[in-house]
This record gives structure tokens, sequence and C-alpha cells, in this order.
């Protein structure tokens, strides 16, 4: 219908039509115009052509060379069959033109495309209308796209050498790419030794002797017992571990069918807050404390507290929190070393206007696991996957050598964060994570955290896609200021970009976001990549230190099959589409033998704090550091 194969043909059957129908030629039809193919399309260049008389003649010229004895009319009538054959080509061009061009648009995502057609071929060169109509009809359909026609001078020549030479250059920086992704890929055999690690240093960590000797710290929480459903009271929460933070009233009630009520208030913390003196943080906390109270109706009331501190800690009893070091941000002066539970009952003093009869400091990984506990007994290790990583697990007391006594199992706080800053993971660190690292609050600290949580993951891909671009292997080599920007790539992306029912356009509307907006869907395809590639690592490595915590369960109480339930928070882990089954799957590779459950946490942090809380309130007759 629209191509010189055809064209000519299309005008002999019509005229040859017209003929039997009395219309042209006085009726008459020759051989000649009978015969298939005698019509060439090179006379339909001739017949429309501009001058109108030109045309005319050459119509009879052609018609009488098929023995035809045309009239004035004849001619006339041939050069308009001409004319609709090749203006319904052209515009049939045109529409599969338009529908490819829209395409390419959505694509982008743009509101108006600007793009450039390479136009090549016989027809379009030679015939003396056919390209201003294809050209106006494009227009005509597509009035939001900016089109610009050029004219190929040789391209099956020049352009057959120019498709082998980009072809050559795209080969090369796809294997460019895939080198450069190949030092974030973990083998199995890599993996093996990261839990090999790993479990060196949980027992190096549970050692007096070594304790120093390993990034692995084995915190004793100084609980020692799950709920038992027996709980029973009103409790406050607080959960403190990001720049924004809760106050929960808990009510806990007994019985066969025990019952948790929560009602709760987010409150944020200023950046300069959290990285201003001790005592501006802890009056701020308190102050949101004594407006939660206001807010509840209970102005004034003395209420245990669960404190969900989400930072290293050093404890030696349940309501003292020797805090190790910040992490996550924070760096607030006069802190580290100190007791949290001193100074916040300082800052309460200061405030006067309420009271804690008991504060017990909560890890939040510790939470996570009493939380499960209550719906599960079997869960006996908490996992933290969000803005930070960290585990914990119960582990034989006998072993806890940083605590006396022999009997029984303790929650111990792995810190697993830690893991690789005595230098454990530097095999496995690349010139990104090096990169994270160096910009990041705390350089050398938290390697592990570093390439598996929620606050570094976006930024590991930040940097992937800058030295992309800067090779030339990504948006073309143009780089956007937005994506120079540190923090600008949110590990958030990464759950959107690879979440299986969001098609290529909401990969580059994120692009758009920072910048990228001359992306291209070959762009966005890699980037996609990209982030599949970090939060894979990521999973794997969760899962490689899951598997030395589970199989070091196991072999403590020799076992050759180990059930458990590992309780388990964050926002990585729960909105990632990909990160939990990963993760799994590493854990039941890695650790053959222990068969793992795995219980979402309904808020650990403050449904835990306050179990933690209430099943310590039991020993309020007793020293604070007896077991729970």
């Amino acid at each position: 219908m629209i191509s010189g194969m055809y064209m000519g043909e299309l005008v002999r059957l019509i005229l040859v039509k017209l003929a039997r129908d009395q219309m042209v030629f006085q009726g008459k039809t020759t051989p000649e115009l009978l015969t298939t193919g005698r019509f060439s399309t090179s006379y339909i260049y001739t017949i429309e052509t501009d001058k109108d008389e030109e045309g005319l003649a050459n119509a009879d010229k052609v018609l009488r060379d098929l023995g035809l004895n045309p009239s004035a009319e004849d001619c006339k009538a041939t050069r308009r069959v001409c004319q609709i054959v090749s203006t319904r080509a052209a515009r049939l061009c045109a529409a599969a033109l338009a529908a490819v061009l829209r395409q390419i648009r959505d694509n982008k995502a743009a509101e108006r495309l600007r793009i450039t057609i390479g136009a090549d071929g016989s027809v379009y060169k030679t015939h003396p209308g056919f390209s201003r109509r294809l050209q106006k009809m494009v227009r005509r359909l597509v009035p939001d796209c900016d089109v610009r026609f050029l004219q190929s001078p040789c391209g099956s020549g020049k352009g057959a050498a120019m498709v082998t030479a980009v072809a050559y250059r795209l080969a090369a920086q796809q294997a460019e790419r895939q080198r450069i992704l190949d030092t974030l890929r973990l083998s199995r055999e890599q993996l093996l030794e990261v839990k090999r690690r790993m479990t060196d240093g949980i027992v190096l960590g549970l050692s007096k002797q070594t304790h120093e000797q390993t990034s692995v710290k084995m915190l004793p929480t100084y609980v020692r017992s799950t709920p038992d459903g027996t709980e029973n009271g009103d409790f406050l929460a607080l959960d403190l571990g990001g720049s924004s933070f809760r106050v929960l009233l808990v009510r806990l009630r007994s019985g066969k069918r025990h019952k948790v009520d929560m009602h709760q208030k987010i409150y944020t913390i200023p950046q300069e807050t959290m990285q201003g003196t001790g005592e501006e943080l802890f009056d701020h906390i308190v102050q949101c404390i004594a407006d939660f109270l206001e807010y509840m109706g209970m102005r004034g009331a003395s209420l245990p507290l669960g404190f969900t501190f989400s930072f290293p800690c050093n404890q030696s009893k349940l309501d003292e929190g020797i805090l190790l070091k910040w992490t996550k941000g924070f760096k607030a002066s006069d802190c580290e070393g100190k007791d949290v539970v001193m100074l916040l009952k300082e800052a309460i003093q200061r405030k006067q206007e309420f009271d804690l009869n008991f504060v017990a400091v909560v890890n939040d990984t510790v939470g996570t696991m009493m939380t499960c506990g209550y719906e599960d007994p079997k869960c006996e290790v908490g996992l933290i996957v969000g803005t930070g990583t960290n585990a914990c697990y119960m582990e034989e007391m006998h072993n806890v050598e940083l605590v006396e006594g022999n009997e029984g199992l303790m929650c111990v706080n792995v810190e697993w964060g830690a893991f690789g800053d005595f230098g454990e993971l530097d095999d496995f660190c690349t010139q990104f994570d090096r990169s994270v690292d160096d910009c990041s609050n705390y350089p050398g600290k938290q390697r592990y955290e570093k390439m598996i949580s929620g606050m570094y993951l976006g930024e590991i891909v930040r940097n992937v896609l800058i030295d992309f671009t800067s090779k030339g292997l990504l948006f073309r080599g143009k780089m956007s200021e937005r994506l120079k920007s540190r923090g600008i790539f949110e590990t958030k992306f990464l759950a959107q970009i690879e979440s299986d029912r969001l098609a290529m356009r909401q990969v580059r509307s994120i692009l758009q976001h920072l910048g990228l907006t001359g992306s291209t869907c070959d762009d966005s395809v890699l980037v996609k990549e990209v982030c599949s590639v970090v939060a894979r690592r990521a999973a794997q490595l969760c899962g490689a230190g899951l598997a030395a915590v589970v199989d070091r369960m196991r072999q403590n109480r020799n076992q050759n099959q180990l059930d458990i339930t590992v309780g388990v928070d964050g926002t990585l882990y729960k909105t990632h589409p990909h990160f939990s089954s990963i993760m799994q799957e590493t854990l039941q590779d890695l650790a053959p033998q222990c068969r793992v459950t795995f219980l979402k946490s309904e808020d650990g942090s403050g449904k835990g704090a306050a179990l933690i809380t209430a099943v310590g309130v039991k020993f309020l007759g007793c020293p604070s550091n007896a077991p729970l």
C-alpha cells in the first residue's frame, strides 16, 4: 500500500477497472495495460511533476507507450489516480510514524518530543510530492512532537559501516559495564567466607579475653526470658533510632486472650539537634514526651518506660545503657561513654513536669524478637533491615563470658552493623563502598551496615551511576547536577524501580526527578540492573550473617536440624520486592540444617519495648540487673 514496488501496479489495476467500466480510454484496454508490472512506479514520479502541463504531457507519453490512444481527459484522470495512490501511501506511512513517535514520547515521559527522522528510499527521494505530504501529515497527527526530517545521502553503504562501528562500541561498553557490576556480585564461595568470618567474630565477641579484638561486640542485653502473657499495665515506649522518633502508650491486658492496645505520636529531630549537644537532644526528647502525655490527657503521670535506643550500648543491667558510639547520622556531643538512662532522667529533672518510675533500655532488634516471641514461642532471633541493620539471638548463658552465671539463656545484641570495622570485609568492598564510607559521618565504621542497610544502598547506586556516566557508559556521558548531590538517590527508589508492577515509565520519572531529562529506554534498563545488583548483594550479605547466627544456635544445642523463628522488621525488608526472598534463599543455601521461619514484627520497637519493660517491672523488688 506504500512502497515503490507496488505503487505503480496499484495505479495500473485502477486504470484497468476504470477502462472496463467505460470511464477512460473509451472502454478499451491493451495487452500492455493488462500486463502485471507494466506500469512502473517511476511513471508516477513523471506524471505527478509540479508543472501541470509537463505532467499531463508525460501522462500522454506513458499511456501511448502502453498502446493506448488517450484523450486529454484520460491524461487528467490518470494523473489524478496517481495523486490519490501516492497521497494515500504518504498518509499511511505518516500514521505509522506517528504511532512510533507517540511511543517514543511516552517512553521518555516527555510533554513534548523533539526528534529527527533519518529518511531514505527512492519514493521518498524521487517522488515530487511524497516527502512533503508525509511530513505535513506527521505534524498534523502528532502536534506535540517537533519533528525534523533528514534525508540520508548513502544509507546502505555508509550506514552499514556505521552500524558495525556502533555495534562494536556498544559491545565494548556493555563488557565494561558488566566488568564493573561484577565487582558487586558475590559468589557462593565468597558468601560462605562471609559466614565463616561472622562466626569467628561472634566467638571472639563472646569471650572476655578476645572481646576487644573483634568488631562484632556481642553485647549482653540482660533479657533472659520472653513474655508469657501475664504482663499487665500501662507503659510508655520511646523509639529513638533515626531523624524521627515516636512516643507510645502501650496498654497490656493479661488473661487467656492477652491484648495489646497502642497509641502513638511521631516527632522529628532537627538536624541541628541530632548534631548539637547531648543536653539539647535529651531536652528535646523530654519535651516531646511531655507533649504526648498532655495529648493523652495524662499530664504528670509516672509510668515505666521502655526506651528503644537503637545505637550500640554496653549494658550491665536492664535499666542502664552506656552509649558506645553514635551511628545513623547522630553526633550529639557529651553522650558517648555515658548512661543514656541517666541523660534522660537528668533532662526530666530539668523539665520537672513528669517522672518515670522505671526505665528499661531496649535495642530495637531485641524489641522485634520479643514482639514476635509474644506470638510465636519459637522466635529466638531478632533481625532489623531498615535504615540500619542488626541482629540479636538467645545465646547459651555459659558462653556469655561478659556476664556472670552459666545457667539458661541470654539475649545477645550482635551489633553486626560494625562487622568489617577491623578489616574483615576489605576484600569484598568495592570502590563504590569506599566512596560511600569516605563521605559518611563515621568513615571506617559500620562497614557491614553500609553494604546492606537502607541508609546507604541508594548512595551506592548513585556512585555506580556517576562512574558509568563519567565513562560514557550511561546517559550519553551527560551528568546532571542533581545526580552529583549526595543522598539524592533515595533507597526507596530501589524498591520502586525493582517493583514488578511498575513499567519503565516509572524509572524514567525517577530519572527526570534527578535532572536526567534526556535519558533513554536503554538508560532505564541499565539503572534497573544496577539497582538489582546492589540490592541483591545486600540481601545475600544479610543472609550470610544470619546463616552464621542460626548455625551457631544449632551447634550450641547439638541438634542435627534446628527449627527456629526469626522476628524481622525494617522498611528495606518489608518494602523491597525481592530483598526478603533473596535473603531467605541465601540463608537456606548457607545453613541447610536450619529450618527458619520469618515472622514480620508489628512494631517491635514500640510493643516490644513495652513487653521488655513489663517483664522487667515484675522484678522491681529484685536488683535491677536481675534476669528477666
